[in-house]
C-alpha cells in the first residue's frame, strides 16, 4: 500500500484488518483493553523485552502510560519482523507496519531501542544482526532506493516511476538518511555487543557504495546518475527539472532529493541529513580504523566527511533577529534558505538525539527554540496538543514522533512531563502511537499501525523511567 495514499485515503476496511489482529477485551486488572497482539500470533518473543515491560508496569504509578508502553515498546517485534537464516547468516526483514516494505531508515529506528538488551538475550542479538545483514543486501541492490521487498523478484506498484527501478525495490526515493541509519545501527550493535562479525566483505562493499553515492550527490562532476519523476498530482512526490531537483552550488554538501518523510526537498542541501551523514561517516571511519578493514576506503571516507563539514560551515547556519544564529533546514549554496522543521527524523529538533554532541551546542539550542515556535510553519498548536508536522500529512496534523523527540531531547522536567501528558491524551483510546493526528482532534489520525512511532514511544518512556521516574507517577 502506498504510504501517501494510506495517509490520505485510509479505508475503514483496511483499518479493520489491522484492528482484527488485536484482542479487544477488558483487562480486569488494569481496566484498560488488551490491545497487544495475542502471544501465539507474535512474530518474535524476547524475554529481555518482556522483563522491561513487567518492570515498568510494576514500577510506575501512571497505569495508562504503563499500558501504552506494554503495547508500543514490543510492537516492532510483535508484528513487523521476519527472521530466518540464509546461507548460514541471520537475516531479518522488517516492515514499517501497514506497508509490506522495508525502509532502511524505519527498520534501523524500529530495532534501535532494543540494542541495550542484546547482551541478556542472544536471540534478540541475532535478530538485530539479521537486520544489519538484510540492510547490506538492500544497499548493494541499489544505494539510491529507500524501501525494499523481501522477495527480490517482486515488482513494485511504482514500476512506472521515471527512475532506474528494479525488482525487489518498493520505492526509489533518494534520501541521504537511508544510508546513514544502517551505519548507526551497525555501530550501535558493535558497541553494545562487541560482535565485529557483521563487518564482513559484504558490509565493506556496501560502505564503498555509500561513499560513492554520497560523492556522486556532491555534484562536483555534474548532476550524477540519479533522477526521479512520478506521474502524480501530489507535488511532494515528484522532483522538478527533469527529476534532478533545483540547482545547487557545489560546496561539499550532499544533495538529497527527498526528506526522511519521503517528501521532495525544496532545496537539495538538506542540513540535518548532511549533519547525520557527517556523523555517520565518522562512526564508519572508527569501525574501519579500529578493525583495520580497508585503509583506502578509510582515507576516502575521511576526505568526504571533511568536505561535508566545510559545506556545513559555509552555509548551514542562518542569523535571525528572533532566535539569533540557527541551523537552516534546507539550502542551495547560492544563498537561498528554507527555515522550517519537519517531524521526521533526522530533523533539526532531533539533532541532539542522533548526535549527542549537539546537546550543548548553542546554535542547536537556538534552533530547537525555533522549531518549537510559531516561526516554524509546521509547528501546530491546538486543543488536543502542540507539536511539529510536515507536508506529508498536511497542515494542522501533528506527529506524535515530534512530541516524543521533544521529550527525548529535553532535560527539563516540566517539558518532559508536558510531552508525556500530550502523548497520553492523544492516542485516541487505541493504546498505540499514530503517524499524525489533528491538532484539535486526536481521533482524527493517520496510520493505525506505525511501528517506528510505537517503538520510539517505548524508548522515551524507558529513558524517563531510568532517569526521571518521578515523572511517571
Amino acid at each position: 500500500m502506498n504510504r501517501k495514499h494510506f495517509i490520505r485515503h485510509a479505508s475503514l476496511a483496511a483499518m479493520g484488518v489491522v484492528a482484527s489482529r488485536y484482542t479487544w477485551a477488558n483487562n480486569r486488572t488494569t481496566g484498560f483493553p488488551v490491545v497487544r497482539i495475542a502471544e501465539q500470533q507474535r512474530r518474535f518473543k524476547s524475554k529481555a523485552v518482556e522483563r522491561v515491560i513487567a518492570e515498568i508496569k510494576n514500577g510506575i504509578g501512571n497505569k495508562e502510560v504503563a499500558w501504552m508502553f506494554e503495547n508500543c515498546f514490543p510492537n516492532t517485534l510483535d508484528t513487523t519482523v521476519d527472521f530466518e537464516m540464509i546461507d548460514g547468516k541471520p537475516d531479518t526483514y522488517v516492515i514499517t507496519g501497514d506497508i509490506d516494505a522495508m525502509w532502511l531508515r524505519d527498520s534501523s529506528a524500529q530495532v534501535w531501542p532494543y540494542l541495550p538488551l542484546c547482551k541478556e538475550d542472544p536471540q534478540l542479538q541475532q535478530l538485530i544482526k539479521g537486520v544489519i545483514n538484510r540492510q547490506v543486501k538492500c544497499i548493494l541492490l541499489d544505494p539510491y532506493a529507500n524501501a525494499f521487498y523481501k522477495d527480490p523478484t517482486k515488482i513494485s506498484e511504482w514500476k512506472s516511476d521515471l527512475t532506474d527501478m528494479k525488482p525487489g525495490i518498493h520505492e526509489r526515493k533518494w534520501e541521504i538518511d537511508s544510508l546513514c541509519y544502517p551505519i548507526r545501527l551497525s555501530y550501535g550493535y558493535w558497541k553494545q555487543t562487541g560482535d565485529a562479525s557483521i563487518f564482513d566483505e559484504q558490509w565493506v562493499k556496501a560502505m564503498k557504495l555509500v561513499v560513492q553515492t554520497f560523492k556522486e550527490q556532491q555534484r562536483f562532476d555534474g548532476k550524477g546518475p540519479y533522477h526521479f519523476q512520478r506521474t502524480t498530482a501530489w507535488a511532494t512526490d515528484g522532483v522538478p527539472l527533469g527529476g534532478y531537483g533545483y540547482p545547487v552550488k557545489p560546496n561539499g554538501l550532499i544533495c538529497s532529493m527527498f526528506r526522511p518523510s519521503d517528501d521532495a526537498t525544496v532545496f537539495p542541501y538538506l542540513i540535518p541529513s548532511n549533519m547525520f551523514a557527517f556523523f555517520s561517516l565518522m562512526k564508519a571511519g572508527e569501525i574501519l580504523e579500529k578493525l583495520n578493514l580497508d585503509n583506502t576506503l578509510l582515507n576516502e571516507l575521511l576526505k568526504l566527511s571533511n568536505a561535508i563539514k566545510t559545506g556545513l560551515v559555509e552555509c548551514g547556519e542562518v542569523e535571525t533577529k528572533k532566535f539569533s544564529k540557527i541551523y537552516a533546514y534546507e539550502v542551495n549554496g547560492h544563498g537561498s534558505t528554507n527555515l522550517m522543521d519537519d517531524a521526521n527524523i533526522p530533523s533539526l529538533l532531533s539533532l541532539s538525539y542522533l548526535i549527542p554532541e549537539y546537546s550543548k551546542d548553542e546554535t542547536y539550542l537556538h534552533t530547537r527554540n525555533f522549531c518549537l515556535s510559531s516561526s516554524n510553519p509546521f509547528f501546530f498548536k491546538g486543543k488536543a496538543a502542540e507539536g511539529i508536522g510536515g507536508p506529508h500529512c498536511g497542515m494542522d496534523m501533528i506527529w506524535p514522533m515530534s512530541i516524543i523527540m521533544r521529550g527525548l531531547t529535553s532535560n527539563d522536567d516540566a517539558e518532559i512531563k508536558l510531552c508525556l501528558d500530550m502523548l497520553q491524551r492523544t492516542h485516541a483510546g487505541t493504546g498505540f502511537m499514530h503517524e499524525s493526528f489533528h491538532k484539535d482532534d486526536a481521533t482524527n489520525y493517520t496510520r493505525k499501525w506505525f511501528a517506528w512511532a510505537n517503538t520510539l514511544f517505548g524508548e522515551f518512556v524507558w529513558k524517563v523511567y531510568r532517569e526521571k521516574p518521578h515523572l511517571l507517577n
